[in-house]
């Protein structure tokens, strides 16, 4: 082929990107999105789940208790996520980790409530 043919879209140029591996770059990008919303959602239940033990047990209302766990999180140095899943865990289990047990213990009595983890 000549660089004067028209069907010959890849001379002189470099080779183009198919349509369907343009299509898989967009699947990819959507099936990690899909994968980035549903954890997400699964964080956001768990944080609205401690929110509600804290509630429950130490007698706060709830924007207290988020603030709670966002400066417990802060305090022991472990994401939001992995405090609010310890919490939601804590009645059946009765583990928390060291760092969130003694973060959770200094928020409430800074707090002015008492609640043994």
């Amino acid at each position: 082929m000549t660089a004067e043919d028209p069907d010959d879209l890849t001379e002189g140029c470099g080779r183009t990107p198919s349509v369907q591996e343009g299509a898989a770059a967009e699947a990819a990008r959507m099936a990690e999105e899909i994968r980035q919303l549903r954890e997400a959602v699964a964080s956001h239940a768990a944080v609205d789940q401690a929110i509600g033990v804290l509630v429950a047990l130490a007698h706060i209302d709830p924007a207290w208790g988020f603030g709670m766990l966002r400066e417990v999180s802060q305090r022991s140095n472990t994401k939001l996520r992995n405090v609010a899943e310890q919490i939601v865990e804590w009645p059946s289990t009765g583990h928390l980790t060291d760092p969130v047990r003694r973060a959770l213990l200094d928020a409430l009595a800074a707090a002015g409530r008492t609640w043994t983890p």
